[in-house]
């Protein structure tokens, strides 16, 4: 398995854990071991153009999925995708809700690889069933380390 990790938002980031969250995510979702994935930590400024670039959105947010290949199943390797993380953004969010900017981020992280893997909060009932799944996985995880 690949998991590329690179921070260029001028904070710390975990990176070492995200890597053990997204390879425990991708198992979970029962994907072939050796997919590749790739995370990017940027800034606000940066975050902010590629909000409006390719979501047609002003201001900044706090994770962006750019998916590549779709698995047809657990034996395709492929390329799964980007996913783009603001942790200035994880931090504001994760003191409004009461928990780490780390947690935040695990949550994020695991929120990019499903929107990857095809899944959406359009409506509540997509939300509800994706948001209960990024939460099992950071909590299963968590439990696991």
């Amino acid at each position: 398995m690949t998991i590329d990790i690179t921070n260029r938002s001028g904070v710390d980031a975990p990176v070492a854990e995200i890597e053990s969250l997204l390879t425990f995510g991708i198992d979970y979702m029962e994907l072939h071991p050796e997919c590749e994935l790739s995370v990017t930590f940027v800034d606000d400024k940066e975050m902010e153009e590629l909000h409006i670039k390719w979501m047609d959105e002003p201001g900044t947010t706090d994770v962006l999925s750019f998916p590549m290949d779709m698995p047809e199943g657990k034996h395709d390797a492929v390329t799964l995708g980007d996913i783009v993380i603001d942790p200035i953004v994880a931090a504001t969010q994760a003191k409004s809700a009461g928990h780490s900017t780390d947690h935040e981020i695990f949550i994020l992280a695991s929120h990019g690889l499903l929107h990857i893997l095809g899944y959406d909060h359009a409506d509540p009932d997509e939300e509800k069933v994706m948001f209960e799944l990024q939460e099992k996985i950071v909590k299963e995880w968590v439990n696991q380390k």
